[in-house]
């Protein structure tokens, strides 16, 4: 099997595990985000040679972000949440790509980003201590390491309930049936306007607060008498066709990152695919390769026999 014999393998198998994606959607009349951003990558790939990042700076970092949601046909103003790792040039309060995306589009809450490392102290060449010669080993270990690596975790994890807090602060009244229906009038003014000034900006809001509020006093009455998740009520409402506010903030709750681990995994993927074995490797094949490694899951659940059918119908010589 020749080289493009094995490109239009992995384009096939990842087109057609990007299809069965679509089909468990229930929207497979229209590609996902994530095929437009790989089939993008390969149709700049064969019109020109494939672009690299030089500018890593926050100023960088942003504008090829705004470049890639323009390449996507997506607004940045509609975007309505962040997460990043803890690197500076993404996460910095001055200059990040955070903080820029801010600016330009306040309704971009960051949530649940990695926490920043607490590095060890280090000591210079010539500097000494006085009870520096004291310590037993065990004292010096537990100073320099164990207490560091403490103050990291209890640091985090505070961070961590100080997120989920103003996280609960902004959708809690949504987050299930029991909490919703156990709500008074004036409580749920209170989330409504919390949520409204949340998604707030100059003369644009995505819920008109007092629509929201009717709406979500009828539907206190309206949803039947059991337990109901976010995913349940939003179901629900879009079955009935008559909340539109309450969809809205249903799907924007739904939507809103918990992690960016799964992230941080696909990056991790593609450093294992593209080695320096593999420096020659195609901008089309790296993409096919990269859907079938990080939906591996999925793949399991395509049909091979017809895939190689219909790969060697086109392939007949």
């Amino acid at each position: 099997m020749g080289a493009s014999d094995v490109n239009d393998t992995c384009t096939e198998s990842a087109n057609n595990l990007t299809e069965h994606a679509n089909e468990e959607a229930g929207d497979s009349s229209e590609p996902s985000s994530l095929q437009n951003a790989f089939e993008s990558e390969s149709i700049n790939a064969d019109e020109q040679p494939s672009s690299r990042v030089d500018d890593t700076s926050g100023f960088g970092l942003f504008h090829e972000l705004l470049d890639a949601l323009k390449s996507l046909d997506l607004n940045v103003d509609d975007v309505r949440g962040q997460s990043y790792d803890n690197g500076s040039n993404m996460k910095g309060k001055k200059q990040g790509v955070q903080t820029r995306l801010l600016e330009m589009n306040p309704r971009a809450l960051t949530y649940f980003s990695s926490e920043a490392s607490c590095p060890l102290r280090k000591k210079q060449y010539d500097e000494t201590t006085d009870d520096e010669d004291v310590r037993s080993p065990e004292e010096a270990f537990e100073y320099d390491y164990f207490n560091v690596i403490t103050d990291m975790a209890i640091a985090s994890l505070r961070n961590r309930f100080e997120e989920l807090q103003r996280f609960e602060n902004i959708f809690g009244f949504l987050l299930d049936s029991k909490r919703l229906q156990s709500l008074y009038e004036s409580e749920l003014w209170q989330c409504c306007n919390t949520f409204h000034s949340t998604f707030s900006y100059g003369d644009k809001s995505d819920v008109d607060l007092n629509d929201l509020y009717s709406e979500l006093k009828i539907l206190q009455g309206t949803l039947p008498n059991k337990f109901m998740s976010a995913i349940d009520i939003l179901e629900f409402v879009k079955t009935l066709d008559c909340f539109p506010n309450i969809s809205i903030t249903c799907r924007i709750l739904l939507t809103v990152l918990m992690t960016v681990a799964s992230a941080e995994r696909s990056f991790s993927k593609l450093k294992l695919l593209k080695t320096y074995l593999r420096s020659s490797m195609s901008q089309e094949r790296l993409n096919g390769l990269a859907i079938l490694c990080i939906e591996k899951d999925m793949l399991g659940k395509i049909d091979v026999d017809s895939m190689i059918d219909d790969f060697a119908s086109r392939n007949a010589r």
